[in-house]
């Protein structure tokens, strides 16, 4: 089999849902909407929603009101920007040991630029790396360039992989309406289809003169080359740059006493005051994590009156952030994370 150049697609599966459930496996099975402060009488929308709430017609963008009528029994929970951010790093940075070239879209999602003769067998050693990881599952979407590749994975999801190139564009695409190319929406298609083009195939084939002057010059033409696959197949590596530094124990006993706990949350501190310094750029925000038993993880965090890497500094921080917390449950995992100013530009 040739070593081809290819462009993999990952994405991890209901991502903002997933974190949450991992931090409250109890939710597992359950239809959980993340959104807001987790109020669904408040103004706000959902961030994500578990594949369970989902049968609902629960979605992204969607009122927290209009989720809570679709589904009264759905478990309703405040976004965790930190946290997610967190899981985040962690799986981008699993990504980059992979002889990949990786290019970051978002919290949960990326390309790879792979050499390979066997592309499914890459997109499964990353599914492993990934569970292995944190615990969660991807899709990995295999394409000869990033369109098809990021199509691919909605073919792959759940936990799945796909492989969507030249060869069966055509097979899988044709039929399907204009909105299920990537960068074609609901409000385009609906003006597409005004224009007598309701599939790709149609798309495909339409006038590009007759586009141009419908959509302008350069979308226009641009919607064509979409339905015909047509799409860039260099992946650009993103610079990574380390957000924050952080340290955790989970203990074989759980913690009851105050004294304890504060005295461990120090330790922690001036591990993470040590990586502060050997990074070379000072802290912005000290947060502290706590895990209840039996699976309660709360987070809190302060913002430094100015960027500092000493370690008092920070110690003093991670002390103010304990005493945010209700220490009345048992605890068995403490965390001390140090976050960096986000880099200029």
């Amino acid at each position: 089999m040739p070593t081809t150049t290819w462009v993999l697609h990952v994405d991890l599966d209901q991502f903002i849902a997933a974190v949450e459930i991992a931090r409250h496996p109890e939710l597992r099975n359950r239809p959980v909407v993340v959104g807001g402060n987790g109020d669904p009488s408040e103004r706000a929308v959902v961030a994500t929603a578990s594949y369970e709430a989902r049968v609902f017609g629960i979605q992204s963008g969607m009122p927290l009101r209009l989720a809570a009528k679709r589904c009264p029994d759905a478990v309703f929970l405040a976004t965790d920007a930190p946290a997610y951010q967190e899981v985040s790093e962690r799986v981008m940075a699993r990504l980059r040991q992979f002889p990949a070239v990786v290019e970051v879209l978002g919290w949960d999602e990326a390309f790879l630029g792979v050499t390979t003769a066997d592309p499914e067998a890459f997109a499964a050693d990353i599914r492993h790396a990934v569970q292995e990881e944190t615990g969660l599952s991807c899709s990995v979407g295999i394409g000869d360039n990033k369109l098809r590749a990021k199509l691919a994975t909605g073919f792959a999801k759940p936990a799945g992989i796909y492989r969507l190139t030249r060869e069966n564009w055509w097979a899988v695409m044709a039929e399907r309406p204009t909105d299920a190319l990537w960068g074609i929406g609901r409000k385009t298609a609906k003006k597409l289809a005004e224009a007598g083009l309701t599939t790709v195939l149609q798309l495909a084939g339409a006038d590009p003169e007759d586009l141009a002057a419908r959509f302008g010059p350069r979308l226009g033409p641009w919607y064509r080359l979409l339905a015909g696959g047509v799409s860039d197949a260099e992946v650009t590596a993103t610079p990574y740059v380390v957000r924050s530094r952080g340290r955790e124990t989970t203990f074989q006993q759980d913690l009851t006493d105050p004294g304890r706990i504060a005295d461990e949350v120090d330790g922690l501190a001036q591990r993470v005051a040590a990586d502060v310094a050997e990074e070379g750029r000072p802290a912005a925000r000290v947060a502290v994590k706590v895990r209840f038993a039996p699976f309660f993880t709360h987070t809190h965090s302060v913002t430094l009156p100015e960027p500092t890497s000493d370690a008092a500094a920070i110690g003093r921080a991670a002390h103010e952030v304990l005493g945010m917390f209700e220490l009345g449950k048992p605890v068995r995992l403490l965390g001390v994370r140090a976050e960096f100013p986000p880099p200029p530009g």
